[in-house]
């Protein structure tokens, strides 16, 4: 059990707890970033991820890149129009 900004998360076994866009999201252990976006039905290629305070720049790691608990991550989908 862990504490993250006054909120006690508990993860059940075989998943991670993490934040995505500051609300708490409950994933399969061993998951990736492609894998959350896939279930979030998230285009890669249409989106700009922050993991932790960084910018990922890589889209082509998104596939092998693990989530892990508290993690915290912003997803800002771009949509076009006019």
């Amino acid at each position: 059990m862990t504490e993250s900004g006054g909120i006690v998360r508990e993860a059940m076994a075989g998943e991670v707890v993490l934040a995505v866009n500051g609300a708490e999201r409950r994933i399969p252990q061993g998951s990736t970033l492609a894998d959350l976006l896939a279930s979030l039905e998230l285009d890669a290629r249409t989106v700009v991820v922050e993991r932790n305070g960084t910018i990922l720049r890589d889209r082509s790691s998104f596939a092998s890149l693990d989530l892990a608990a508290d993690d915290s991550l912003e997803i800002v989908h771009f949509v076009g129009g006019g």
